[in-house]
């Protein structure tokens, strides 16, 4: 069931609200997220003192402290975590509070985007630009994390204690949470990152209805295609994700996937690289079937993949 706070449409039109008037209605509903780790940034997902976070903001923490934009502060428990999508939901010991509304329909490329958060332990700190891009992939993530995947960029500044904070449009709605960005000592000028909204709704409604997320799982292990891998494999370019591992009786098993494979496509979109299959998959739901582009050797075939659930011991 979807939160009274949660407007969810297509294509609403944008207020005319300047940046400041749209940090001020905006402030109450972010807050800041402590722990014995460091400072990260949250939503308010419901007036009962449900916040919405990063799950990265309070791994290996159970409890947590929430500092308010009106100076409040008051304690906190993680009540649900997700590594997969990156996010987790916190209860403020304080209700009555503002929750944000969502607008879980996509942005345009070039629509003001306002980040609030509070970057480097800043609180209540505001940054301002535009959509900069949609459906983002982060290079080379796919080998370390299944989260940095089908996001939204932004040039608006994002930074460490930002994570988990609102991204937010002219109308003051949130599309976004702030996830990642790239630092300047990779050459990078403003690429920031942020879990859409519709996602983030998706998974926090899931997880306050039994504390877990559905995610679709396929059964493999993706690799990057490196030059060197091309060569030895005899392919002809980098395209694609290779197939490192296949878990024992799982969707690509029973499809006959095998490991040394090259993934090519799903349901007919081009894969790129390993990323763009994690990319796919976020948009699939378990005992879904897929049509799976395979490269073997110089032969091209394509097999049905009923995919699963993913088991809770999935890493």
């Amino acid at each position: 069931m979807s939160s009274p706070a949660n407007r969810q449409g297509q294509g609403a039109p944008q207020g005319t609200a300047d940046i400041p008037s749209i940090v001020e209605n905006v402030q109450p509903s972010v807050v800041t997220v402590k722990t014995d780790d460091g400072v990260g940034s949250g939503v308010v997902f419901a007036a009962d003192g449900l916040i919405l976070t990063n799950e990265h903001v309070v791994r290996g923490n159970s409890d947590v402290e929430i500092a308010f934009a009106d100076g409040q502060r008051v304690a906190g428990t993680v009540k649900a975590a997700d590594a997969i999508s990156d996010l987790a939901l916190v209860e403020a010991k304080r209700s009555g509070l503002p929750a944000a509304k969502f607008q879980t329909a996509l942005p345009r490329v070039g629509e003001l985007a306002v980040v609030i958060g509070s970057p480097l332990g800043f609180e209540n700190t505001a940054t301002a630009g535009i959509i900069s891009g949609l459906h983002r992939e982060i290079p080379g993530s796919a080998a370390s994390s299944q989260s940095l995947v089908d996001l939204i960029q932004t040039d608006a500044a994002i930074s460490p204690g930002n994570s988990g904070g609102a991204v937010v449009n002219s109308s003051g709605e949130v599309i976004g949470v702030s996830e990642a960005y790239i630092p300047p000592q990779s050459g990078a000028v403003a690429l920031g990152f942020a879990i859409p909204a519709a996602t983030a709704v998706r998974v926090a409604e899931q997880l306050r209805e039994d504390g877990t997320a559905d995610h679709a799982f396929i059964g493999l292990r993706p690799g990057e295609i490196t030059p060197q891998i091309a060569e030895r494999l005899g392919l002809q370019d980098t395209r694609g994700a290779l197939v490192l591992s296949v878990v024992d009786g799982g969707p690509a098993d029973a499809a006959g996937i095998r490991p040394g494979d090259v993934l090519t496509a799903v349901d007919g979109k081009e894969l790129s690289s390993p990323e763009d299959l994690l990319a796919e998959l976020r948009n699939k739901n378990p005992d879904q079937t897929v049509t799976v582009g395979i490269r073997r050797g110089t032969d091209s075939q394509e097999a049905k993949v009923t995919l699963a659930a993913r088991p809770a011991t999935a890493g």
